[in-house]
């Protein structure tokens, strides 16, 4: 084997939440008057925890997000993943391939316990991941970029970091491996190439992923 285990990041990894999640964020941020494109919030918080968002929100305007904020914006997100979310198109077929072979894996996730749980749920690959595989960056001090969150899951799973892969779609998300010093494959359907420095390197299909793990 390549690999002794396979990392996936999830928000646009397994399920194809970052076109909903983003546009959730970027409409509430807006109604709070913080004009927000969809376009801006991918570039700005794709790949992050919350805290980013409260973090370079306050660094821009020096005003402090609603206390209720958090809570809103993940009844929000939920409610529109519960009506649109789909797996990622060929991630299914990934997952069996790494079951049958044997190859552990799990995911390290910006996301919270609850909003992993949920997006599984509603993309129907709750299966696949029982609740030794999940890890979230509540599990750790520091989320993405820093490399915290995916030394934790290669540790937990019993993998030192040069046996790992990290499977990720963000920058901060590539950061975060590179300054673990896991190898790392960008998933380019959201983010182009250009922008995920640093990848071990770049698969624009799901289909393609399988050449890079085994």
């Amino acid at each position: 084997m390549r690999y002794d285990l396979v990392i996936f990041d999830n928000d646009g990894v397994l399920v194809d939440s970052e076109p909903i999640a983003n546009r959730i964020l970027a409409e509430y941020l807006t109604e709070l008057g913080h004009p927000t494109s969809y376009e801006d919030s991918i570039r700005d918080f794709m790949g992050g925890a919350v805290h980013r968002v409260h973090d370079l929100v306050l660094e821009r305007t020096g005003r402090r997000l609603p206390e209720d904020f958090d809570d809103t914006l993940h009844s929000r997100t939920f409610s529109a993943f519960a009506r649109e979310l789909q797996p990622v198109k060929g991630v299914a077929q990934v997952l069996e391939l790494l079951a049958g072979t044997g190859i552990p894996y799990c995911v390290a996730s910006s996301g919270s316990h609850e909003r992993i749980r949920t997006g599984h749920r509603a993309a129907g690959l709750t299966e696949w991941f029982d609740e030794a595989r999940i890890f979230s960056s509540e599990d750790v001090g520091r989320g993405k970029p820093a490399p915290d969150l995916f030394l934790h899951a290669a540790r937990s799973m019993g993998v030192e970091p040069d046996r790992c892969v990290v499977v990720e779609d963000s920058p901060l998300g590539i950061q975060a491996a590179v300054a673990a010093d896991i190898d790392v494959y960008a998933f380019t359907a959201m983010t182009p190439a250009e922008r995920l420095t640093g990848a071990t390197g770049h698969f624009a299909d799901m289909t393609e992923l399988s050449a890079f793990l085994v």
